[in-house]
C-alpha cells in the first residue's frame, strides 16, 4: 500500500463553494451536521459565502476547516488513509483531527474561538493604525534567508513604518511571506523588489497572520485551548512552529498558542514528512497552493526520486486520484 502524506490548506486557498460537492458524501453529512451545531451556523451557507466574507478570519478557519476535514473523510471513505499529515498554517488544525490528537467537535469549537479572537485583534491593528488594514504579502523570486536578513536590517534602521514587518512564512526556497501593518507593507513592496524580488503579492487574508502584532489574539486563545483535551499523536504529524514532528499531545497543546504569533517553517515540515518515506502526497482542501509549493521544494524521496502531490479538495480530484497514482 502506497504510504501517503495528507497536506491540508490554510488561508488564503478558500473560494466560493469550496467542498459543496463533497457534501453528498455521507462520510461527510455528519461532519458538517457537527461543525453546524458548534458554530450555530449553517456550515453549508457559509461555504457559499462571497469572497471578501470568506476573507475575515472568523469566517475563513471554520469553512476551511469543514472544507479540509471534508476532504480528508471523502479519502478515508475511498479507502485512502494517511501515513503521515502536516496542514499549512490553520490546515495544522485538520492535521491536529487527522493524526487523532483533537476531535472533529473540539476543532471546530478551537477554531471558532481561534478566529473570532484573531479577527477582533485585526479590528483592533486597524483602528490604531488610521483603519488602514494591516495583512500579509507573498515576496516571490527571493530567496527566503536573504528576505530575512533584510527584513532584520530594515527594522535595526531608523524607519518606523519597517518596526512592524515580521517574516511569517517560510514557504518554499522561491518564497517567503511576510506580515505587517500596511504602512510596512507598501514601504515593503518597494524594497523587496529593489533587492531583487520578482513580485510582491498581497495575499486575500484578514490580517497580520503568524507574527508579534497578533499577541493579544494569543493570549485570548489561551483560555479556549485549556477546555480541550490534546492526545497523543497516533501518526505522525508535523508542527508549523518547529518544522519537526509532534510528540505528544501536551507539545502539541503548548505549540497551539505559539502557532498565531511564530512563523510557519513550512520547508521544514515538507523535509520532515518525506523522510518518512511517503510514496506520495495529497493536498487535502481547497486550492492549489501547496501543490506549488511542494513542487517548488524539489524534494525527493530515499531513491532519489521526486514525490509526486496530486490534488484531493473537490470530489472529482478525489476520484481521478486513483487512475493517476
Amino acid at each position: 500500500m502506497k504510504k501517503i502524506a495528507f497536506l491540508f490548506p490554510g488561508q488564503g486557498a478558500q473560494y466560493t463553494g469550496m467542498a459543496a460537492d463533497l457534501l453528498s458524501s455521507d462520510a461527510v453529512k455528519p461532519l458538517f451536521d457537527t461543525a453546524s451545531g458548534i458554530l450555530g451556523k449553517d456550515i453549508k451557507e457559509l461555504l457559499e459565502s462571497d469572497a471578501e466574507t470568506l476573507k475575515r478570519t472568523d469566517i475563513s478557519q471554520p469553512a476551511i476547516t469543514a472544507a479540509n476535514l471534508a476532504s480528508a473523510a471523502f479519502l478515508g471513505d475511498k479507502g485512502y488513509k494517511p501515513f503521515v499529515c502536516a496542514g499549512f498554517s490553520l490546515g495544522e488544525y485538520a492535521a491536529l483531527v487527522c493524526a487523532g490528537i483533537i476531535n472533529a467537535a473540539d476543532c471546530f469549537r478551537l477554531v471558532k474561538a481561534r478566529g473570532a479572537a484573531m479577527q477582533k485583534t485585526v479590528d483592533n491593528i486597524r483602528e490604531a493604525n488610521g483603519h488602514d488594514a494591516p495583512g500579509m504579502a507573498a515576496v516571490i523570486g527571493l530567496d527566503p534567508a536573504k528576505a530575512e536578513a533584510l527584513i532584520a536590517q530594515w527594522k535595526a534602521s531608523a524607519n518606523e513604518a519597517l518596526k512592524g514587518l515580521y517574516a511569517a512564512n517560510i514557504n518554499s526556497p522561491k518564497q517567503l511571506v511576510v506580515s505587517g501593518t500596511a504602512a510596512a507593507l507598501k514601504e515593503a513592496e518597494t524594497r523587496f523588489k529593489e533587492a531583487g524580488a520578482k513580485r510582491v503579492i498581497r495575499l486575500q487574508v484578514a490580517g497580520p497572520f503568524h507574527s508579534p502584532l497578533m499577541e493579544e489574539a494569543r493570549k485570548e486563545f489561551q483560555t479556549a485551548l485549556e477546555t480541550v483535551s490534546f492526545s497523543n499523536p497516533v501518526i505522525p504529524v508535523f508542527s508549523n512552529v518547529t518544522g519537526k514532528r509532534i510528540e505528544s499531545g501536551e507539545e502539541a497543546k503548548k505549540l497551539a498558542a505559539l502557532h498565531i504569533t511564530h512563523p510557519v517553517r513550512w520547508i521544514d515540515e515538507e523535509s520532515a514528512a518525506a523522510a518518512c518515506g511517503i510514496d506520495a502526497c495529497f493536498e487535502a482542501g481547497p486550492g492549489k497552493v501547496l501543490q506549488g509549493l511542494w513542487k517548488d521544494a524539489s524534494i525527493t524521496g530515499a531513491d532519489g526520486s521526486g514525490i509526486p502531490i496530486y490534488a484531493a479538495g473537490t470530489m472529482e480530484e478525489i476520484i481521478q486520484i486513483g487512475d493517476l497514482l
